[in-house]
């Protein structure tokens, strides 16, 4: 009888270890997947807010080239072909956009991005330069700003 239940008690011991073992492995196993998918979101942020910033950057320059193709004398390039790249270009900042809106879960992160790109979209319509100068500066501040808070949300 004694050998039976030195049996059964090494018999459960044994699976008792084993389950200990399955647990910590599963909680283990469950806390490299959530890491991994953290970084992911994360290195998937930075790529977007990076990508945005740098279409919005491109937009605002061609912006404000087409500016002074419209309206200084003798204009440096022909204002129709500025005209495309510069739809081509907000093309590329309105995706750009809408990835960030996708991948950030804050919601004034997101109103500001679109915010941004509302303002530099402005600048074709200034009439006087030093109204565009101001723009240009206000912009390029807007940038920066969205820069900083979207380096908060990684």
């Amino acid at each position: 009888m004694e050998t039976i239940i030195a049996s059964a008690i090494a018999v459960l011991g044994t699976l008792l270890g084993s389950g200990i073992t399955l647990a910590v492995q599963q909680r283990t196993t469950d806390r490299s997947h959530e890491f991994t998918r953290r970084e992911r979101l994360r290195q998937e942020r930075l790529d977007a807010y990076s990508a945005y910033a740098g279409a919005l950057l491109n937009y605002r320059r061609c912006l404000v080239h087409l500016w002074f193709c419209e309206h200084e004398q003798p204009p440096p390039e022909d204002p129709d072909a500025v005209r495309v790249r510069a739809y081509d270009l907000r093309s590329n900042a309105q995706e750009a956009l809408f990835r960030v809106q996708m991948l950030t879960d804050d919601e004034t992160l997101g109103q500001a991005a679109e915010a941004v790109l509302a303002d530099i979209t402005a600048l074709s319509k200034t009439e006087a330069r030093s109204e565009l100068d101001e723009r240009r500066v206000r912009t390029r501040d807007d940038i920066s700003r969205l820069v900083r808070s979207a380096k908060r949300q990684l």
